[in-house]
């Protein structure tokens, strides 16, 4: 029985349809990603979303705060909320160009102090009682020193573990002292109390210890005390063991879960395109702190799903943004300190976005950037200002900045032309010297270093001569040894074939 073999069908290539594809995607990409290879682009992005996240925000402040205004006011203007965050959004333009204008070592040699002083304040609010919880007055207006003392633990606890980078492998110069000030500074901002702050606190100190290189088993047990910690705060306190009961079973009790609710009413009314800016319902009493904490609502409410992921696409760019700084940068606190101010700033926009959504139960954050709030934004602002700070102190930015000047915005805003990074000098470990062998020993005439030191070098004198005997003894007798060679010369036996001496 024959078997005729079939013919193998082959299939079409594909390869050149896959290069064609890959070309076309690589060219329409091209001039984006020649932009970003350029030497400042992240310099640029920075102040790209710095500045489209200020103007989103104080629209929406605008948007959301005249029927608050009224209310305060008894009916005199509907526009004082939003005057005083403009006066705030000013002053923390001023703050964001100090923290890009003073160099960064300036800054990192001033973070001790800095961290002393938010403890100062922090264990000031315990002390002073006002009515806005948190706060520390002064004059007309109010300070929330916690704010203030998320950035001093980021710029301060990265001094120290670069400072030890070296010894980091062991625990206690891991966790001392970085660790016992984090959790002092949450013990005071929870004795307030403050839950919301105490997470974005603590997210910080997380963030300080991924980027510094930590092993994993340190972070699962960080999870295993974050956990038990939460579930503890949760139910210590009435109105926070509230807000988790209406999160697990909102039809429970109305009253408890009404906020969360009208959120949710906010975001569903808005569609895909919004009802129009200005034309919200919400903020006319139906959801509270609309300018605030559920300010995201209202942005669903009033330009819909597509204003929704603009916020997120904005924060989105901190995210790449804020990473590209830390992964380009050569010196590494501006590396820890770039990966974590990120970190603090989009996982605060996560929290706020996750509890208007219903993802989370409500902690009461701020939106970053657009909800009302001076100190948030000053803070904020003074963040952004460190971030674009660390973008110029790229090598490629510094090399270009240093050869080809500061550009425009730079003379615009009188930047200094910021330094090259030098590592640290590694000092060599000095090796004690060796004592010499007849330092010490009895019999000599000063019994000390001094009457050995003869002895040494008489000794050093005798071996240097017997190895030099040894040699030249070895050397004749290899001679004595040697057979005839190739052109028939006698018997080498220390003289020459002509019978010559050597």
């Amino acid at each position: 029985m024959t078997t005729t073999a079939r013919p193998v069908r082959k299939r079409p290539a594909r390869t050149g349809r896959r290069r064609a594809r890959f070309s076309a995607v690589r060219d329409a990409f091209g001039p984006l990603t020649a932009w970003l290879g350029r030497p400042l682009a992240s310099f640029h992005l920075v102040l790209a979303v710095f500045g489209l996240l200020t103007a989103i925000g104080l629209v929406m402040v605008a948007s959301a705060s005249p029927i608050v205004s009224l209310q305060q006011h008894d009916g005199s203007t509907a526009y004082a909320l939003f005057k005083k965050q403009l006066a705030f959004a000013l002053l923390g333009l001023l703050v964001f160009w100090i923290g890009l204008r003073v160099p960064l070592q300036r800054i990192r040699a001033l973070s001790t102090p800095f961290v002393a002083v938010c403890i100062l304040m922090l264990m000031t609010v315990l002390v002073v009682h006002t009515n806005l919880r948190g706060f520390i007055p002064i004059g007309p207006l109010a300070f929330q020193p916690v704010e203030l003392a998320k950035l001093a633990l980021a710029l301060w606890g990265a001094h120290v573990l670069v400072k030890k980078k070296a010894l980091l492998r062991q625990y206690r110069h891991l966790l001392v002292p970085v660790v016992p000030v984090g959790l002092l500074l949450l013990t005071l901002v929870i004795l307030q109390p403050d839950l919301g702050s105490t997470v974005t606190l603590g997210v910080v100190l997380i963030a300080l210890l991924w980027f510094i290189g930590a092993p994993i088993r340190l972070f699962a047990a960080i999870l295993v005390g974050a956990l038990v910690a939460g579930i503890v705060l949760s139910i210590g306190a009435s109105y926070r063991s509230g807000r988790v009961s209406a999160f697990f079973n909102p039809g429970a009790d109305p009253t408890l879960s009404y906020q969360a609710l009208q959120a949710k009413y906010a975001l569903a009314d808005g569609g895909l395109f919004g009802q129009g800016l200005g034309q919200g319902a919400a903020k006319y009493g139906y959801l509270p702190a609309v300018h605030t904490d559920f300010i995201f609502a209202l942005i669903g409410e009033e330009l819909g799903f597509v204003g929704c992921l603009l916020v997120l696409g904005l924060f989105a760019m901190v995210v790449v943004v804020g990473l590209r700084i830390a992964m380009r940068n050569i010196d590494p606190w501006i590396k820890v300190v770039s990966g974590t101010l990120t970190v603090w700033l989009v996982t605060q926009a996560m929290i706020n976005i996750g509890y208007v959504i219903g993802l989370i139960p409500v902690t009461g954050i701020p939106l970053p950037m657009i909800s009302y709030g001076g100190t948030s934004l000053v803070i904020t602002m003074l963040v952004f200002g460190i971030l674009a700070n660390c973008a110029r102190h790229e090598p490629e930015s510094v090399a270009a900045l240093r050869t080809q000047g500061p550009g425009r915005f730079g003379r615009l805003l009188h930047l200094p032309a910021p330094n090259v990074y030098q590592p640290p000098v590694r000092r060599k470990p000095s090796r004690p010297s060796t004592p010499p062998r007849g330092a010490g020993r009895p019999g000599g005439t000063g019994g000390g270093r001094s009457a050995g030191q003869p002895q040494t070098e008489e000794r050093r004198k005798a071996t240097r001569s017997t190895t030099g005997d040894r040699r030249r003894a070895a050397l004749r007798g290899s001679e004595e040894r040697w057979s005839p060679g190739r052109y028939g010369s006698t018997r080498a036996t220390g003289r020459s074939a002509e019978g010559g001496g050597r």
